[in-house]
């Protein structure tokens, strides 16, 4: 089931993505796609309903992010291999973990907005993994039982606040618009195996990314695992999982983005988005 929130930001509606490609309006069965409505045992109710039944919503709106009432958004970084290698790093001991602020988070399709005084605005195409259940010291074993589902993400990151000035990651990962999800949630029963899903993401049609998730480090049931021992996650938060490689920051010579770029990414079975890069005013 591919899960959706439609409408102007803000005011966004829940949804469903069809079989025949149509959006179908859920709002007479949920008020939005946030809190007990994540939970797996919920989700599998709203599969029991028939598409056609459900009203079809026209024209073309908006897509907003696929989960709503997101508390916590969790980044791990350095989880490629590759990503790592090319980055000068040596893989983490242990997943790194980083917040990026909600107030970041918007649609699949929203733009870009470079912040005032960047010079750096780098992507990074990333599997998100939504949770739908508290989990709290949960093990491996139990821990994709706690997943509503998955969705692409763009962790666009200013990468001279995030490395060349004081502190720690999160003023680099934080600014609005920071954070494109969508554009659907994608329940667990239509992907086999999260850790073999191609990824891509281009710039201006130039492919710069182009990777698996076969290649993460610590995959998604470990790493639900891991951060339960530090926190609880909570139905709506997201834990974006890590980049492959093909960012900006490690090419040779570096390459950033600048207003009137178009980038577009995507994960196999999950969608892709599309976002034109503008400038803050």
């Amino acid at each position: 089931m591919k899960l959706l929130r439609y409408g102007p930001a803000g005011a966004e509606k829940p949804g469903l993505l069809a079989a025949d490609g149509t959006i179908r309006d859920l709002s007479g069965h949920l008020s939005d796609l946030s809190g007990d409505a994540l939970d797996p045992a919920a989700l599998a109710r709203l599969g029991d309903l028939d598409p056609a039944g459900l009203p079809e919503v026209s024209g073309d709106p908006r897509l907003g992010p696929p989960v709503a009432g997101t508390g916590k958004f969790i980044c791990i970084g350095l989880n490629y291999a590759d990503h790592a290698a090319e980055s000068g790093m040596d893989v983490p001991p242990e997943p790194v973990i980083f917040m990026k602020a909600t107030s970041a988070i918007c649609g699949p399709n929203d733009p870009i907005v470079i912040p005032r005084g960047s010079q750096k605005t780098d992507w990074e195409v990333e599997l998100a993994v939504i949770i739908g259940k508290r989990a709290k010291y949960v093990t491996e074993a139990e821990a994709m039982s706690h997943v509503a589902g998955f969705a692409v993400t763009n962790d666009v990151s200013e990468r001279a606040f995030q490395t060349e000035r004081a502190g720690q990651w999160t003023k680099g990962k934080s600014c609005d618009n920071f954070g494109q999800i969508g554009p659907w949630l994608v329940t667990p029963d239509e992907i086999a195996d999260p850790q073999d899903l191609p990824m891509w993401l281009r710039v201006n049609g130039e492919t710069m990314q182009d990777g698996s998730t076969r290649t993460m480090v610590y995959q998604v049931p470990f790493l639900i695992h891991y951060l339960s021992q530090f926190m609880t996650l909570h139905p709506g938060d997201v834990i974006s999982t890590g980049t492959p490689p093909g960012v900006g920051m490690g090419m040779k010579p570096q390459r950033f983005l600048k207003a009137g770029d178009v980038v577009e990414l995507g994960i196999e079975r999950l969608g892709s988005q599309r976002q034109d890069v503008v400038a803050d005013d």
